[in-house]
């Protein structure tokens, strides 16, 4: 690998408010996608919001799985970084199937291309490609 991990950026739009704002389906869910990627979880952690929103991250063996929800525009951002192997893309089909997205945007960066470089000030870059579902 030429990198040290890959960081995916996902935005959900069009969500359920009523799930967006709901501590224990946010961790339900989230958890169920981290199963599903095959990653390892350490621990996790949520907060409810008020008066409403909810943010929660996941510390799994690979790095994390982060959400943070907005219930009154019916959008959620999640971040998965691994410096492993795991099944992002079943993970995150899972978060938009059960937040009831109606459409997603997924980023994926790879993180630490330059770490071996022999320059003192390595290049800031990064190399992103478009995620479809």
């Amino acid at each position: 690998m030429d990198y040290l991990g890959r960081h995916l950026l996902a935005e959900f739009y069009k969500c359920s408010s009523e799930k967006l704002n709901d501590t224990d389906i946010i961790s339900a869910v989230m958890t169920s996608a981290v199963e599903i990627s095959n990653a390892t979880i350490i621990k996790p952690f949520f907060h409810k919001f008020s008066p409403q929103g909810v943010s929660g991250i996941i510390v799994i063996a690979e790095s994390h799985l982060a959400i943070h929800t907005w219930p009154e525009y019916r959008y959620a951002a999640v971040d998965l970084f691994s410096c492993g192997d795991f099944d992002f893309t079943g993970a995150l089909k899972y978060i938009r199937d059960n937040l009831n997205a109606g459409h997603c945007s997924i980023v994926s960066i790879k993180r630490g291309i330059d770490v071996n470089s022999s320059s003192d000030t390595p290049a800031a870059n990064f190399e992103s490609e478009k995620i479809y579902l």
